[in-house]
């Protein structure tokens, strides 16, 4: 729990006394306007809404904290755990950081490089990852059964091996993290057919915006068009760019097989790097735009409430909504 106290003192300035005290009272029962108005000896009258970041961080930590657990014990059962690993688990504090740690021994589905590890072919993929010079078409032959009818069929099998090697390193998965973080680009494109029924949207018919500066009204709208069945979005940097960054840390000289390899490589990252990705971003961009929103929201409300009363007099209200029309309420005394 002061590990927990410590990270959420350290992320949002608060002395670690005052987050402790705060946490123990959220444990206790008490509520954030209880502990905001009455126990503010023991927080260092922390406000509600430092007290609703604490609680925020310490629910989310706590998650973290289990999620740890999960990973470990499922490591542990496959007999891949080593201290060294166990420690890293132990001390990440970063649920993408752990997801990334984990996949290569998360249990699989039968995905195209299980199918062809249990057919054998995994020393395949390693001889192509050294990428020494020969045919790898004659080395493909040795790995040729029933299951697997030519060189032709070892070889895909091989490099789906290989994709997945790709798809399951850290540094690559953070370093394609890097460039979306700078440069993905946000598109809509309305859905053929649905172009009158999803008037409302027509402003992201035909939408495209840096990922980092679209406001988060827009980031809102679309996944509303989106969710309503309207538009088709996607989030992407320059997939040259990515390919130029973590093509030349597998393919590293003019073998035969290192063609193959660079192959699996692009592979990875259109049909699980990229996609995979992508939806953290999806995700993490929602996420910002929510509390953006509700961070407006609540400072207009603020400023309603603080505005003085108007008293005895007759009002006319207006919503102004300039394309569909303004909408007009009168209220009496």
């Amino acid at each position: 729990m002061s590990i927990i106290s410590s990270l959420i003192s350290h992320a949002l300035n608060i002395s670690f006394r005052n987050v402790e005290n705060t946490v123990k009272l959220l444990e206790d029962g008490a509520t954030i306007p209880f502990i905001s108005r009455y126990r503010k000896e023991a927080t260092g009258a922390l406000n509600e809404v430092q007290v609703a970041e604490i609680k925020s961080l310490n629910d989310k930590f706590i998650e973290l904290e289990k999620r740890k657990q999960t990973v470990l014990s499922s490591i542990e059962e496959q007999e891949k755990l080593t201290p060294e690993l166990k420690e890293r688990i132990e001390n990440c504090w970063d649920s993408i950081e752990l997801e990334d740690i984990y996949l290569p021994y998360k249990p699989k589905r039968q995905t195209r490089a299980e199918t062809a590890r249990k057919r054998g072919l995994e020393p395949l993929a390693q001889w192509l990852m050294l990428q020494q010079n020969g045919s790898a078409e004659a080395k493909a032959k040795q790995f040729i059964t029933e299951e697997v009818p030519d060189p032709d069929a070892a070889l895909k099998g091989a490099c789906d091996i290989i994709a997945e090697w790709v798809n399951e390193d850290e540094k690559v998965r953070q370093t394609v993290r890097n460039i979306f973080a700078r440069e993905a680009e946000i598109t809509a494109k309305v859905i053929k057919g649905k172009e009158e029924e999803g008037e409302k949207y027509r402003d992201y018919f035909d939408f495209s915006s840096s990922l980092s500066r679209c406001p988060s009204h827009r980031i809102l709208a679309i996944r509303r068009g989106e969710a309503e069945g309207f538009l088709r979005v996607s989030i992407s940097p320059d997939d040259e760019k990515c390919l130029d960054k973590i093509v030349p840390r597998y393919a590293k000289n003019d073998s035969e097989a290192a063609d193959y390899v660079e192959n699996a490589v692009e592979d990875a990252y259109k049909r699980l790097l990229k996609p995979s990705i992508e939806t953290e971003f999806a995700n993490l961009s929602k996420e910002k735009a929510d509390e953006t929103a509700i961070s407006v929201f609540a400072e207009n409300l603020r400023q309603l409430l603080l505005a003085p009363p108007l008293g005895q007099k007759r009002i006319l209200g207006v919503d102004p909504g300039y394309r569909t029309g303004c909408k007009l309420v009168c209220l009496d005394e």
